[in-house]
């Protein structure tokens, strides 16, 4: 019986990304869904009749949670065929005025949580199986007011392509998916709703679960980044030939 696990999985593209492994991997029968909200998990089971949906209700930034879902994989030994790195949050705000414990969360989760849950359940991994770990356009260059979210990202990014390399030899493959803005709950929570950053009002938005599809088909196809839309691939290329000192006075949100 084969077993995705999935972060962030509660909302937004968590679900899209769910609803995509669920058609593009009809071999897995268990997910494993991370997320704060039960009541929200629980919810979703109804929505893929046939599959077993196990709502594991933890917050990521609490470092009891890591190890409590090491204790629940060594239970288990689930056969892990994908794992999706979803969780995540952004903020955007002039960093010395900002509260200290937004910038160091979005560290925790964004980061130190991403690459806990990778650790614990890589044992439980072989070839054929994915990591599918959720970036962003942020990645690509550096962006002032959103400071430590793009610097997170930019991990994510680097993070993920030198783990493919290191698990190319087992036939694990390592894809950072790299989305635009998306109408999710990411953008109210980052304070990015429309009206008030002129920035992610003018750039294109993309739709969630196009976004899931693209990138878990070219995480399954071997692909190591996925960025959607001419747009957005375009800016992927500029932020390989421009200097960064031009690229942030467009950047700046």
């Amino acid at each position: 019986m084969k077993t995705a696990v999935i972060t962030g999985a509660s909302s937004g593209l968590g679900v899209e990304l769910l609803r995509a492994a669920v058609e593009f991997c009809p071999d897995i029968d268990t997910f494993w869904l991370i997320a704060r909200r039960r009541e929200r998990l629980e919810a979703l089971a109804a929505q893929f009749p046939g599959k077993t949906l196990r709502p594991v209700p933890l917050d990521l930034t609490a470092p009891s949670a890591v190890r409590t879902l090491e204790r629940l994989l060594e239970k288990e030994k689930p056969a892990l065929s994908l794992l999706i790195n979803n969780a995540g949050f952004g903020r955007r705000c002039d960093f010395p005025e900002s509260e200290p414990g937004d910038q160091t969360g979005m560290i925790d989760l964004n980061c130190r949580a991403l690459t806990a849950v990778t650790r614990c359940c890589l044992p439980y991994m072989t070839a054929g199986s994915l990591i599918l770990n959720i970036s962003s356009i942020a990645s690509f260059a550096p962006t002032p007011r959103m400071t430590v979210y793009c610097s997170t990202k930019a991990y994510v990014q680097s993070f993920s392509r030198a783990l493919r390399e290191e698990l190319r030899p087992r036939g694990i493959n390592v894809l950072a998916a790299c989305p635009g803005p998306m109408d999710t709950e990411f953008l109210p929570v980052a304070g990015c709703e429309h009206g008030k950053s002129r920035t992610f009002d003018a750039l294109p938005h993309q739709n969630p679960a196009k976004m899931a599809r693209k990138a878990l088909s070219a995480g399954l196809r071997g692909r190591s980044v996925c960025t959607m839309g001419a747009f957005y691939k375009f800016y992927r290329f500029l932020a390989h030939v421009l200097p960064k000192s031009v690229l942030m006075k467009f950047t700046r949100c």
